[in-house]
């Protein structure tokens, strides 16, 4: 009766208002029973420990005895438990099976605290979601401690074994800031994001790097094949035209073909135009991928070239030293044109790591970047999962 009495007295349940009523005296009733189950079961572990029950202690054959009880504030998923009965023994620790040492949130408010972080919640954002949801205070100090604990999560997936079931692969990269000893450094995220034959899409693994030169590219990838992604299977590989990426996948990968951004490209040719050029050539450039087929891709693309030879040479120079690598899309289905063309699918989680990490300015070391990495990529993941890509689950 108390615990309802605590709880048709709190200010915030409106005599209209009945849901609200049952639920909170739902969760006071919770707390309370889950208070009765933790301190008894304390009670019994202290009792096996010491060998003897309460008041019932030989000096002759027990060294050890029962010393009170201190109280702990407890917060859990039903809401604080407020002056929870710790009992300690005279001499030892007094940590218990339920109730580790110095812990003030249940196992399942921490794992709360990390699913929000997965799914993209900030640390600063998580505190006060959780305080409305539970009243439990969190900081964002505390919430980079719990998320501290998914390291071995972190570690696992990056060591875990891969099969060679990609049909496309997308590589690119993306700059962060970290802090350093004196100044503020620059890394780069080197990304390899895959489709399946089923059409399922993945971010397969990432590394941060100082920079995107061959070597650094070739360590992912030799992990990466080290691990089961032989590339046996691999269709087409699409790249930014970095030529440290494209180097490495030649020397890891020599068998897989290459696919050169449109996007990229389009934009190093816009480099090369006059302002008043750019539309016009660039919307007859976009007509070559845009082509129904290959041969008639060629012909448009020669069509442009003559007509931009004498007016922008360097731009036509620019276009027309790749082009194999720009048409090798069209030698898969007509369906995954749009996803393969470009490094868009991996360009549109590049958005969602700079709105995560924008507001942060820099992290201040490489494990707290990697861990936001984890988190983004992690739930992308698990949302890809539920939705393979239509187009790539039909046969051809």
């Amino acid at each position: 009766m108390s615990a309802i009495r605590r709880v048709v007295n709190e200010p915030c349940v409106q005599e209209g208002d009945p849901e609200a009523w049952v639920w909170q005296d739902i969760s006071a009733r919770a707390r309370e029973t889950l208070r009765a189950v933790l301190e008894a079961s304390m009670q019994t572990e202290l009792t096996l420990r010491l060998g003897y029950e309460p008041y019932q202690r030989d000096p002759e054959l027990h060294s050890n005895s029962r010393n009170g009880c201190y109280q702990r504030d407890l917060d859990t998923q039903f809401g604080p438990i407020l002056g929870l009965r710790v009992p300690r023994p005279r001499h030892g620790p007094s940590d218990f099976r339920v109730l580790e040492r110095y812990r003030r949130r249940a196992p399942w408010v921490d794992r709360l605290a990390q699913e929000m972080f997965l799914a993209g919640v900030s640390t600063r954002r998580v505190g006060p979601i959780m305080e409305s949801l539970l009243e439990a205070s969190v900081s964002a100090s505390t919430v980079s401690r719990v998320a501290a604990g998914l390291h071995q999560q972190l570690q696992a997936w990056h060591r875990r074994p891969l099969g060679d079931h990609y049909r496309y692969l997308v590589l690119d990269g993306v700059t962060m800031k970290v802090k350093g000893p004196s100044t503020t450094l620059k890394r780069v995220v080197l990304c390899v994001f895959g489709i399946s034959y089923a059409g399922r899409r993945e971010l397969i693994d990432y590394r941060i790097a100082r920079g995107e030169s061959e070597q650094q590219w070739s360590l992912l990838l030799e992990d990466l094949r080290a691990r089961g992604l032989t590339g046996e299977k691999v269709q087409l590989a699409v790249t930014d035209g970095g030529q440290g990426l494209i180097n490495a996948l030649q020397f890891v990968f020599p068998r897989v073909p290459l696919q050169r951004c449109w996007a990229h490209k389009l934009r190093n040719v816009a480099n090369q135009l006059r302002v008043a050029q750019r539309e016009p050539c660039l919307k007859q450039a976009a007509g070559i991928y845009q082509a129904p087929n290959l041969r008639e891709a060629i012909r448009r693309f020669r069509q442009w070239k003559a007509a931009w030879q004498t007016a922008a040479p360097k731009a036509v120079e620019c276009l027309a030293k790749d082009i194999e690598a720009l048409l090798a899309f069209f030698r898969q289905p007509p369906a995954h044109w749009r996803k393969i063309r470009t490094t868009n699918a991996i360009e549109r989680q590049f958005r969602e790591v700079r709105r995560r990490t924008n507001p942060m300015t820099c992290f201040t070391n490489e494990d707290s970047a990697d861990r936001i990495l984890f988190a983004i990529f992690t739930h992308a993941n698990q949302r890809w999962a539920k939705s393979p890509l239509k187009d790539f689950t039909q046969k051809y």
